[in-house]
Formats: structure tokens, sequence, C-alpha cells
């Protein structure tokens, strides 16, 4: 299949199942096509996007220890995973002119995020709820169509969305495990071993599409939009060897620690 008919298929299927499955056959890249911008995804009725404030918040730590609350926690999880996948897509269209090798890369992370998405999607089945009973923000998918080229894209998305689930996913995890969901916990384990590769991946190409004689910092900072900024990429509990092992500098990391918005 065509890295463009994957895309396609991800951003035009309306049925979730025929997105978020991942395909039998190999990529190629061949006919990469003319640069398209999409403005939304095709979904399904139920997870058009709703306005930000009428989709469940996150639920706190402590409130996870009721059954319901911990199927909205994937509920929301699920989305957030979903929009991931779909901003991808997005830039594969949006972007055929990006290096071959970014191209490739950045669809074999987009079946990480079907399966994450999956893995969400049949934990909310097993705690009672559907993917869908509860409205969707579009929150990751408005951000993205910010993105301009695909430093900006690698700025965003996994530098920022994905780095700052190196420490959700950790919270995440403890606090289902206070809970007694052992098995939410391990979803959230395993996503975290995932970010680790998905933020090298973005850390990579931030390196290879940056001007030269620019740092790590100063490229990554200059191609992101407002109100994304760099403590947004960051959690409650800071995952500094997770960092370490997807190539972030110690000085990049101490930066991100101390980012102070009052100061910048």
């Amino acid at each position: 299949m065509e890295l463009r008919a994957f895309a396609e298929k991800v951003l035009f299927e309306p049925k979730l199942s025929d997105k978020i499955t991942r395909i039998d056959e190999s990529l190629t890249d061949q006919v990469p096509g003319d640069a398209l911008r999409v403005t939304l995804p095709v979904r399904p009725p139920n997870l058009q996007f709703a306005a930000r404030k009428t989709a469940p918040a996150m639920p706190k730590a402590e409130s996870l220890k009721d059954l319901k609350k911990r199927a909205i926690a994937h509920h929301v999880m699920a989305n957030h995973e979903l929009q991931a996948l779909e901003v991808m897509a997005m830039v594969l269209l949006a972007f055929p002119e990006a290096p071959a090798d970014f191209r490739m890369g950045l669809a074999h992370v987009m079946f990480d995020e079907q399966r994450h998405t999956r893995m969400h999607v049949q934990r909310c089945s097993e705690l009672g709820i559907c993917f869908g009973d509860y409205p969707v923000n579009g929150w990751i998918w408005q951000k993205a169509q910010d993105f301009s080229n695909t430093l900006e894209y690698v700025a965003g998305l996994p530098l920022v969305f994905e780095g700052a689930n190196l420490d959700h996913t950790v919270e995440f995890e403890q606090y289902f495990s206070a809970a007694g969901d052992r098995r939410s916990a391990a979803i959230m384990r395993a996503i975290h071993k995932d970010e680790i590769r998905h933020v090298e991946f973005g850390l990579q190409w931030l390196r290879n599409l940056k001007p030269a004689g620019i740092s790590d910092w100063d490229a990554w900072t200059g191609a992101l939009h407002w109100p994304i900024r760099p403590s947004k990429a960051r959690g409650d509990i800071f995952q500094r060897e997770a960092r370490l092992q997807a190539g972030l500098t110690p000085e990049f990391i101490d930066q991100l620690e101390a980012f102070d918005e009052a100061s910048s």
C-alpha cells in the first residue's frame, strides 16, 4: 500500500475499526502525490469533535478507584491517541516532499498509535462504556493546523505531546495501580515504552531538519506556536531517565525541567 493511501484510510474512513486496524501489507512511497491540507478528519457521528468544555475532563487520581472514572480516563486517552494518529496522517498528506525516511518512519509510529487507540478502546469496553459514549474534543488536531512544515510537526507533536506522555503514562500507571487496576496499569507501562521511541524519532528529525548551528533547545522552542510551549512537554512526575533514553541531552532536560513560563 502506498503511504498516501494509508494516510487517506486513516483520515477518510468513517468507521473507527477501519482507522485503527493495522494494514497487513507492506508500505511503499513511490507516488506521494500533491500536497493536501485536511481541515477535519472523517469520523463516525459519535466521535465528531465537540466543544472542549462539553467533553469530560481527565479524572483526578483520587477518583480512579471508581470503575466508571477509570473508563472515562481511557475514553479521554483513546481520543488523544486517535487524534495523534490522524495528525500524523495529515502530515503525510500535507508534506509529500518530506524526506522518505521521515515519511516511512512516521508511518511506523502510526502503527503504534493505532495499537494504543485499540488498547484504550478495549479497556473502555471492559470497564463498561463504549468509546464515543461521551463527547470528545479536538484540541490536539486543532493545534496541529498551525504546522507549516515538518520541523514544526516534530517540535509540536513528538517533542511536546508525546514528550509530556513520558510523564503522564508513568503517572497513570501509578494511579491505576493504586486503584487496584493492574490491567490499566500494564497498558500505560506498554505505551510509556513506545513513547520513548516516539520522542527519539522526533528528536532525530529535529536535528536533521533544524538550521545548522542552532541548539536543539532553540530549534525546538523556535518552532512552537503559542499556546504550545515547553511547559506543555512535561507532567507532574518528571521522567529524566526516559528522556535520556530518548536521546535528549542533560542540558536540554535541565532546561525543560526548569522552564518558567513567567520569565519566558
